[in-house]
C-alpha cells in the first residue's frame, strides 16, 4: 500500500524545501480561495513547483477550501482551469458547488473544513467523486478504523502534527461574528487564542485571564503505525503559515519515523521516489510548539489545553536552582547556547521570555535579567544553534540511477534506469580502438558524474569484452543526452488521477441542512437539492442566525478543570458558565455531555 507524507508550503521555496526533506506530497495555496488568505501563490510559481515535484512522483495539491459566493463562481472556474493546465494533481475543496462548475476533470479532495466525522459523510463524498478525504482532527483511532472498514475505497487523510483548531473545522463562526473575518473564507482572526475570564451564572469569576480555548499542538509521531493499521494513507502536517525551518524540521522528522516503520512493514511503501539527506538531526520540540498532544486519538484523558499561553513554549530544559544578580543556574542536564531564547510561566500564569547573552556551563547570563524565582521550569523556545543548522541549504533530492555501458556492432550504448522505473537508452556510432592503458577506472568515473542533476548513480556496469579507448568527451555527451531523455520522460509520462463524473441518483440521508453546511452559492444549493435535500439554510456568512453556537468543540473546559459530569464530579459553581473577553463581550458555554461536546454561544 502506498503511503503519503503530506507537507505544508507557504510558498514555492518552502514547497521545494519540503520535497527535499522527504515529502511525498505538498499542499499550497492558490492566489485566492484558500483557507489561509496570507498564504496565496501565483499560478506561475505553482507551475514551477509541479515540474520539480513530478520528477520524484511528488504530488501537488492546491487548497481551494473556502466557501464561494455567487459573484466569484466565474473566477473560481477560470482559476481551476489554470491550475489543471499547469499540472496540479488535486484541489482540496470545501464548497460542493465546485462539483457543478464548468471545470476540467481535476481530482478533488474533501477538506477537513467539510467536517468529515462519520462513515456516512465519507461514503457520500467518496460516491460524489472525492477519492481522498481529510478526516476531522477530533476522531479517535477506533473511529478511523470504522470509517476505513465502512468505506475501504476512500483514501483517508489525517493530520499528525501542528496547530489545532479548538472547534470542529468548518463549524467555527466566532471570527466572523466578532470581527467580520470568516474562517470559512480564509480570514480567521484566531478568536480561540484570546484570553478570557470564566464566570458563573452569579457573575463570580471562576478563572481569570486565561486562554481557555487555546490548545496544545498535535504530535502523533508515536502513533503512526497504529494510524497506518487503522487505514490512514496520507499523513498531513499542518502549517501553511509556518516558516521554512519549521517545515524542513517537521517533514524530515516524520519522514524518518515513517521510513523506520516501512523497513519493518514491507506492505507499506512510500508513494514517491528519491533520497533525501537532511543536514541536521530533526527534532519537532525545537520548532514552534505550544506543548504536544495526540488529541483524542486514544480517547479523552490527556491534557490537551494550553491555558497559560497561546505562544510557543518550545522544549523543556530544566529547573532553575539558583538566581543571582546577573545570571541564572539551571539544573536538568540540557545545554543552552549563546543567543538562545528562553521562557517560563510566571507566578501569575503568564508567559515571560528572555534572550540568553552568554552561557558558562549551567550558568545563563540573560541579556536582560528576568523576574524569576528558584524552582521555576525553564523552556527554550529558540535554539540559535539548531536554527543555524536548519537554515543551511540541504542536499537536493536525488533519484537513484543504475547505468549499463555496452558495446554495439558499430559503437556504444548507454542505458539508464532510475528508481521510479523510468528508462532511457542511447546508442552512438564510434570507432572502437583498443586502449593502450586500462580505461575502466576512468570510464566509471566519467559515467558517475551527474553533478547538478536530479540523479545520482548507485551502480554502473561496464560490459565490454575488450578494453576500448573511448574519448571522455563522447562519454560526457552520452551522459548529458541520456539525462535529458530521462527528464523528458518524467515530464511526458507522469500520470495524474482524474475525477470521476458525478453519478446520477446520488442521495444524502439528511433532508435538512442548517447554517453549518456552509452553503454560500446557488450551485451548492443546486447540488444538495439534487441529492434530495429539501430545506437548505444559507451560510452563516450570508445570513447569521441569532442565538446559535459559534463553535462546536470536543475540548471541554469543565473536563479540563476537573468538573466532568460524566465522571460524577460536581462543579462548585452555578451554571451556565460564560467566557468574557477583554472588551466585555460574553459567550455562554453549553455542554452536550451525551455527545461529549462543548458549544460556545454569543450572549
Amino acid at each position: 500500500m502506498k503511503i503519503e507524507l503530506l507537507a505544508p508550503a507557504r510558498d514555492y521555496e518552502t514547497a521545494i524545501d519540503a520535497i527535499n526533506h522527504g515529502a511525498d506530497a505538498v499542499y499550497i495555496g492558490a492566489p485566492r480561495f484558500g483557507a489561509r488568505q496570507a498564504a496565496g501563490n501565483s499560478v506561475e510559481d505553482i507551475a514551477r513547483l509541479t515540474e520539480y515535484a513530478h520528477l520524484f512522483g511528488v504530488k501537488v495539491y492546491v487548497t481551494l477550501n473556502t466557501i464561494v459566493y455567487d459573484d466569484e463562481i466565474a473566477d473560481v472556474e477560470s482559476l481551476i482551469a489554470e491550475l489543471y493546465n499547469v499540472g496540479v494533481d488535486a484541489l482540496i475543496v470545501q464548497d460542493m458547488g465546485i462539483l457543478r462548475m464548468n471545470i476540467p476533470p481535476i481530482a478533488l479532495h474533501a477538506s477537513t473544513q467539510m467536517d468529515n466525522c462519520t462513515a456516512e459523510k465519507v461514503d457520500f463524498l467518496y460516491r460524489a467523486g472525492l477519492k481522498q478525504i481529510v478526516l476531522a482532527r477530533e476522531l479517535g483511532i477506533e473511529e478511523i478504523t470504522a470509517i476505513h472498514k465502512a468505506v475501504p475505497g476512500a483514501r483517508l487523510e489525517a493530520f499528525v502534527h501542528g496547530a489545532l483548531c479548538v472547534s470542529y473545522s468548518g463549524r467555527c463562526y466566532a471570527s466572523q461574528h466578532c470581527f467580520a473575518r470568516s474562517a470559512n473564507r480564509g480570514a480567521c482572526a484566531q478568536f480561540c487564542r484570546l484570553a478570557f475570564d470564566l464566570v458563573d451564572a452569579d457573575g463570580k469569576v471562576v478563572v481569570k485571564d486565561k486562554h481557555l480555548l487555546s490548545l496544545k499542538d498535535m504530535n502523533r509521531s508515536a502513533a503512526l503505525e497504529q494510524m497506518l493499521d487503522a487505514g490512514v494513507v496520507s499523513f498531513k502536517i499542518e502549517g501553511r503559515l509556518k516558516e521554512n525551518s519549521y517545515v524542513k524540521n517537521v517533514t524530515a522528522y516524520y519522514r524518518s519515523r515513517l521510513d523506520e516503520i516501512f523497513a519493518r512493514r514491507p506492505e507499506y511503501v512510500r508513494s514517491s521516489h528519491g533520497v533525501t539527506r537532511p543536514q541536521f538531526v530533526p527534532s519537532p520540540a525545537k520548532s514552534f510548539n505550544r506543548g504536544f498532544t495526540n488529541y483524542f486519538l486514544f480517547g479523552r484523558g490527556e491534557d490537551i489545553a494550553s491555558f497559560d499561553t497561546p505562544k510557543s513554549l518550545g522544549e523543556q530544559m530544566g529547573e532553575i536552582k539558583m538566581v543571582k544578580k546577573n545570571y541564572i543556574v539551571v539544573a536538568g542536564g540540557s545545554t543552552f547556547a549563546n543567543g538562545d531564547g528562553a521562557c517560563f510561566i510566571d507566578d501569575d500564569g503568564h508567559l515571560q521570555g528572555f534572550r540568553i547573552n552568554r552561557v558558562e556551563g549551567d550558568r545563563l547570563f540573560p541579556q536582560t535579567m528576568p523576574e524569576v524565582v528558584k524552582g521555576t521550569l525553564l523552556y527554550r523556545n529558540f535554539s540559535n544553534e539548531f536554527e543555524r543548522e536548519v537554515s543551511r541549504s540541504s542536499s537536493p533530492r536525488k533519484l537513484r540511477l543504475t547505468l549499463s555501458f555496452t558495446s554495439t556492432v558499430d559503437g556504444f550504448a548507454l542505458t539508464a534506469i532510475d528508481e521510479s522505473g523510468v528508462e532511457a537508452m542511447l546508442e552512438v556510432q564510434s570507432e572502437k580502438a583498443l586502449a593502450r592503458t586500462p580505461q575502466r577506472v576512468n570510464l566509471l568515473g566519467q559515467l558517475s558524474k551527474w553533478g547538478n542533476t536530479p540523479f545520482e548513480v548507485t551502480d554502473v556496469k561496464v560490459l565490454f569484452d575488450e578494453d576500448y579507448f573511448i574519448p571522455s568527451s563522447l562519454v560526457a555527451d552520452m551522459r548529458r543526452s541520456v539525462c535529458e531523455m530521462l527528464l523528458e520522460k518524467h515530464r511526458t509520462e507522469y500520470v495524474r488521477e482524474e475525477r470521476s463524473p458525478l453519478p446520477d441518483g446520488l442521495l444524502l440521508s439528511e433532508k435538512s441542512l442548517d447554517y453549518t453546511a456552509n452553503v454560500a452559492n446557488l450551485l451548492s444549493r443546486e447540488f444538495y437539492a439534487s441529492c434530495g435535500v429539501q430545506d437548505i439554510s444559507p451560510a452563516f456568512e450570508l445570513t447569521p442566525p441569532a442565538g446559535v453556537p459559534l463553535m462546536y468543540c470536543k475540548h471541554c473546559i469543565k473536563y479540563s478543570l476537573g468538573w466532568c459530569s460524566r465522571s460524577g464530579a460536581r462543579m462548585p459553581f452555578k451554571e451556565p458558565l460564560s467566557l468574557v473577553v477583554g472588551d466585555g463581550r460574553r459567550f455562554r458555554l453549553q455542554f452536550d455531555c451525551k455527545k461529549c461536546m462543548m458549544k460556545v454561544v454569543a450572549e
